[in-house]
């Protein structure tokens, strides 16, 4: 789950971190009245979860509070990257002399946290990656031990960054790696860390991103509350208010499987016999028909689905159970495309009885119920 601008500086604050003393507006009035708390030149920077909000415009300079009001009107009817933008953030402006960057996330090859700072940040920070990487200073943190005053030192010294700012950089880069920790982070990000006209270094911009996997055993309840849903499927959101894994792909086969690894194998077979799937589900284990139906609803409403495969392996899961949730799903929602469905494993035998008695086809192996799913969907 990605964080808002807004949102990450607000974390960040909360650990000592500098960052602009600005407000979120939702309406032009709002965003008059902050930048006339603020007084001087503020910015008006769209909230939305996307890169590129200044090149499309989504962040201007206000010299004025009417400006300020002005320029907050025209960002908010304004739709970035297909993200409409609902509210701005109210910023100071600053008196920017040096850009630069400076970020934590998991290098998985390394099996470690890496922090990562360059004196060329900004905007084109990935450019900088792409062509320049050698002006990327990494180094990995222990996450038993935690980022050292030594590392962050040595950083600032390989960046050349004016001895002055040492002490400001390394008090930084800690609580940004405590904010990585804290929060069960896979990205803690400052572009741009700025050195002010009078030698500060600011926050000046913010991102996060969360473990998906912290939000779901509710270590963060907090965050939770923070997830923009505009940024997700609507599928997607209804899977995991039934405590579903649901991914939306482009294909046209639905998928309802038990078990993660048993979903990625269906939807290789799938494509082994040239069909296309349209999602990844999983119903995980001990499944009852209530979830089942759920889930049957969740890939019924996708309207670009030409037939659907059902693979259960009974383990946890008994597949009669699974039968009474297909045809539950089936009697509340109208079903217009051909099924497959596969039953193996505890009570197989019971819930195929049920379905074959409901007049469905079923498939013995997943080789068989793929062909026929694939045939299916081309109209065999």
């Amino acid at each position: 789950m990605n964080l808002h601008e807004y949102q990450s500086k607000g974390i960040f604050a909360q650990y000592g971190i500098p960052v602009p003393s600005g407000k979120v507006a939702t309406t032009p009035a709002e965003a008059k009245a902050i930048a006339q708390e603020i007084g001087g030149r503020v910015v008006i920077k769209s909230q939305v979860l996307t890169g590129g909000r200044g090149k499309a415009g989504g962040i201007k300079l206000a010299s004025t509070p009417d400006e300020a009001a002005q320029l907050a009107q025209q960002i908010l009817a304004m739709t970035i990257k297909g993200l409409p933008v609902r509210k701005v953030l109210v910023d100071p402006a600053s008196n920017i002399q040096t850009e630069i960057y400076l970020g934590i996330t998991n290098d998985r090859a390394a099996r470690k946290p890496v922090l990562m700072a360059s004196a060329a940040g900004g905007v084109d920070i990935e450019e900088v990656a792409h062509t320049t990487p050698e002006k990327i200073i990494r180094t990995h943190i222990d996450p038993l031990m935690g980022l050292r005053d030594y590392q962050a030192r040595d950083v600032a010294i390989e960046m050349e960054l004016p001895r002055e700012q040492w002490t400001q950089f390394i008090h930084i880069a800690r609580k940004l790696w405590e904010v990585y920790r804290d929060n069960d982070a896979t990205l803690a990000e400052i572009n741009p860390l700025v050195i002010t006209g009078d030698g500060k270094l600011v926050a000046l911009d913010g991102k996060m991103s969360i473990d998906d996997n912290a939000l779901a055993v509710g270590r963060h309840p907090k965050l939770e509350a923070m997830r923009d849903l505009d940024v997700e499927e609507a599928s997607e959101i209804e899977a995991k208010q039934h405590e579903l894994s649901y991914i939306k792909l482009d294909g046209n086969i639905g998928c309802m499987v038990n078990g993660a690894g048993l979903a990625m194998t269906t939807m290789d077979v799938i494509k082994l016999f040239g069909g296309s799937p349209a999602n990844f589900l999983d119903i995980g284990g001990g499944a009852g028909p209530d979830k089942v139906a759920a889930a049957f609803r969740i890939i019924l409403k996708e309207p670009n689905i030409k037939a659907i495969l059902i693979n259960i392996f009974g383990g946890i899961t008994r597949c009669d159970d699974v039968a009474r949730g297909i045809l539950t799903a089936m009697s509340e929602v109208g079903v217009h495309v051909p099924m497959v469905v596969r039953l193996v494993g505890t009570n197989a035998k019971e819930g195929r009885e049920l379905l074959a008695n409901a007049n469905m086809g079923t498939a013995e192996t997943l080789t068989d119920a793929a062909q026929k799913v694939v045939a299916a969907a081309k109209g065999g």
